[in-house]
């Protein structure tokens, strides 16, 4: 086959503008940190880059998710904790009243003071946190007690809140109602209250110790459950952030590019462009204006 000086131009142009490329691919590799910039550059790493990001995607979900779990531990935590005080301070005036020597008017003080506790019980039960009643199970637009009647109807739904915190794991976030406000809860205050201003015994009001003493164990038990799963969130949000490491690593291991290495073909590259384009410039052979000059 003949070679002609116009296929000797060509193929030196080609080989340039694959020069040209090569150049430009290892510099978009420095000004972006990425081996490909599109996936036709490398499907394997674009499919495995893909996979990467989903887990990645899936475990900051995850992690996401853990601070609704906190949300609802957290506040279920201090609800509790302001209940069990408020127990406590009703059974020390039990303890109080149950002394005989206490006169009319201080039982009348006692009973204000059980009644005050009483609505304090009831807003702490209705305990709202991002427009959600946290103890009414799934029911969360309904207040689980109606403060308006006297002895504090329950209206409760004890289906369980649940949120997924890994790959097919839920976790229960609330505290059921029925395992700290029970049907009598608010009717024993109120009974108590009554007796205390009609004159009841030292003994009849001694009873309600008993009583007290139960719904008092009722809410530490629900706390110590509580606190047993808060435990175990921990653990998972350790695991979490352990994947998100990996997954990140692995992502970055997949798609970023090693910037030395990158650095080196550039500059070899660069190298191997100048030396096509001083062999190109003497393809072009002499005519006969040269011969003229």
């Amino acid at each position: 086959m003949r070679i002609t000086q116009s296929m000797l131009s060509n193929n030196m142009l080609r080989n340039l503008s694959q020069s040209y490329q090569s150049m430009g691919k290892y510099q978009e590799q420095l000004s972006t940190g990425k081996k490909i910039s599109r996936p036709s550059d490398d499907p394997v790493v674009a499919m495995k880059g893909i996979d990467y990001r989903t887990q990645l995607s899936q475990v900051q979900q995850y992690q996401r998710n853990m601070s609704e779990v906190h949300n609802w531990m957290d506040n279920s935590d201090s609800a509790l904790d302001k209940a069990t005080k408020a127990m406590q301070r009703v059974r020390e005036l039990t303890v109080q009243a149950s002394n005989d020597t206490y006169e009319d008017g201080q039982r009348e003080n006692v009973a204000q003071e059980i009644r005050q506790l009483k609505e304090h019980l009831g807003t702490i039960a209705n305990t709202k946190v991002n427009d959600k009643y946290i103890f009414n199970g799934t029911n969360t637009t309904n207040p689980p007690v109606d403060m308006t009647a006297e002895d504090y109807v329950l209206n409760t739904t004890n289906t369980p809140v649940k949120i997924e915190v890994s790959q097919g794991v839920e976790m229960e976030v609330n505290v059921r109602p029925d395992a700290v406000f029970n049907d009598d809860f608010f009717t024993q205050l109120e009974n108590f209250a009554d007796e205390l201003e009609n004159g009841a015994t030292g003994d009849e009001l001694g009873a309600y110790l008993g009583t007290f003493d139960d719904d008092i164990n009722d809410i530490l038990s629900a706390r110590a459950d509580l606190g047993a799963r808060m435990n175990r969130m921990e653990l998972v949000e350790e695991r979490l952030s352990v994947q998100e490491v990996s997954a990140t690593r692995m992502m970055s291991d997949n798609e970023d590019a090693e910037i030395e290495k990158v650095i080196t073909s550039l500059k070899a590259q660069e190298s191997i462009h100048r030396a096509a384009l001083g062999v190109g410039s003497r393809i072009i052979q002499p005519t006969l204006m040269d011969f003229l000059r």
